[in-house]
């Protein structure tokens, strides 16, 4: 008798554990849930966590090509429907934050804003013999950096306007030394001082140390920790008047926040003034993504730039020369590319377009002048 052939059943699907549908794929056509959870080996997750934000392929290459150089056209063509080819809006405008935060740190942690020529000094000095003597040692380390076998023009330049400034200091400096003198002498009081203004309270230059912080509605520990910042700000105010670079820093430094957080705001202002286009909120915000992302990819390249002149300066300078152009180029592309960019995705005329642009402008600069105001006051009381 002949053998029977043995049949070999198909096995069955897996089901879904949340809805006990059979799974089919990686996701449940009935109920959605992925079948990768959370609970997993650490590497795995890793892994598609940096998948998910920086997935290099050529789709990031050409997307920050045309984001940067041709105004609109990753917002019109997101718009189109044509979305699989380019990075997502939102993917491009996180990576490209984080990025220049980073990058944004790196510079202004290692760059000094100005060659350590003891203005400060000068301001903290009490009598003409210290002014002088603190003029003359700031003089002599900036004859050391005019002194070098290379130096730069624009450098050089620099140093002879810097030497001029603090022979000005210098001379407002014991003016008003003697002034205080000579009122002393007379049993007057002096005028304040113009290197160290102090805010007057009950009489007395305003001390948070003396004055503590007293609302009566507030609890002491709140009280004590206002006082706290109030210390720290003014400490800091001080050093910022001695070495305004960090105020620079600080305040660059805290911009990528800040216009991270204004984002939507900027979408709102578009909504607004583009009320009768009937476009969604979403619309505007992809807008606002696009263009942010813009402005950070602006940032890093000008960053990049200004980082390759310093590298360079003595060495080429012709370089130095070429490279300082090309930094004041990027920085007339931003505006202009923003104004581009909204002509082609609204598809206004010039004139409307120009006046929207002005106005959308100087409201978004207000923002982001009280943002900046705020992150630097408390990064001023709380660092």
């Amino acid at each position: 008798m002949p053998t029977p052939h043995t049949v070999e059943l198909p096995e069955s699907p897996p089901v879904c554990p949340n809805c006990g549908a059979p799974q089919l794929g990686s996701y449940c056509y009935t109920c959605g849930q992925p079948v990768k959870g959370p609970v997993r080996y650490l590497p795995e997750v890793l892994h598609d966590l940096s998948d998910l934000l920086f997935n290099v392929d050529s789709r990031i290459f050409r997307s920050l090509w045309d984001l940067y150089l041709r105004p609109g056209f990753l917002t019109t063509e997101y718009f189109a429907g044509r979305r699989a080819r380019y990075v997502s809006p939102f993917r491009l405008f996180f990576v490209s934050c984080i990025v220049a935060f980073l990058a944004i740190q790196m510079y202004f942690g290692d760059t000094h804003f100005n060659i350590e020529t003891g203005s400060g000094a000068i301001a903290d000095a009490q009598t003409a013999t210290e002014v002088e003597e603190r003029l003359q040692a700031a003089l002599a380390a900036m004859e050391t950096g005019r002194n070098l076998p290379v130096i730069p023009a624009e450098a050089a330049a620099e140093l002879a306007k810097t030497e001029e400034e603090l022979r000005d200091d210098a001379a407002r400096r014991i003016a008003w030394l003697e002034q205080r003198d000579a009122a002393l002498a007379a049993g007057e009081v002096p005028k304040p001082d113009p290197d160290n203004p102090e805010i007057p309270f009950e009489g007395t230059p305003l001390d948070t140390a003396r004055h503590p912080v007293h609302i009566a509605w507030l609890p002491d520990f709140v009280n004590a920790r206002l006082t706290a910042m109030g210390i720290r700000a003014k400490e800091n105010i001080q050093a910022a008047r001695k070495d305004p670079g960090t105020l620079i820093a600080g305040l660059f430094s805290v911009l990528p926040q800040t216009l991270f957080v204004l984002m939507p705001l900027f979408a709102v202002l578009l909504k607004v003034v583009y009320v009768f286009k009937r476009r969604l909120y979403m619309e505007h915000l992809v807008v606002a993504v696009h263009s942010h992302a813009f402005i950070f990819q602006s940032l890093l390249l000008i960053v990049f730039i200004e980082a390759s002149r310093g590298l360079l300066a003595d060495t080429a300078p012709a370089v130095y020369r070429a490279l300082g152009y090309l930094t004041i180029a990027a920085w007339i592309w931003l505006p202009t590319y923003l104004l581009l960019m909204q002509k082609r995705v609204y598809r206004q005329g010039w004139w409307m377009t120009g006046i929207k642009y002005c106005f959308i402008g100087y409201c978004y600069s207000v923002l982001v002048g009280f943002g900046l105001a705020g992150a630097l006051l408390v990064s001023l009381t709380t660092t």
